[in-house]
């Protein structure tokens, strides 16, 4: 199970990596927007500092979610994001493969803070 659980956490932490050096360096095609999103995407784009703070919360909440240690931390820190994926796949973008994937990945995340929840209890109390 411990395997398990590294493997999956690896493979979370360098998709979020991944996802966010692709905001500064855009290396990975992205297929035709809808109108819909083509005016969401306008939107973000007004605000010129929002998507590099996601990217940099990607790649440091995924560097975070690799390692056992920092692993509780990483999994608060993506979080926000997390939300924002499975919230934006489940009512703009509705592919099924995306909500797929945003709904595995969310459960790899809540799946993480429960186990951890251990080392939250100090900030709650």
């Amino acid at each position: 199970m411990k395997v398990i659980k590294f493997i999956l956490c690896l493979l979370f932490g360098l998709m979020f990596i991944n996802a966010g050096l692709n905001k500064f360096f855009n290396y990975m095609p992205m297929e035709k927007p809808t109108p819909e999103q083509m005016k969401l995407f306008s939107a973000f784009g007004e605000i010129s500092w929002l998507m590099p703070l996601v990217g940099i919360v990607e790649v440091i909440g995924g560097l975070l979610f690799i390692f056992p240690k920092t692993r509780a931390l990483g999994a608060i820190v993506i979080l926000p994001v997390m939300v924002g994926i499975v919230t934006h796949v489940f009512t703009l973008d509705k592919s099924p493969m995306g909500m797929g994937i945003a709904g595995v990945m969310l459960l790899i995340n809540l799946w993480m803070i429960i186990d951890n929840k251990e080392k939250y209890k100090h900030l709650v109390s």
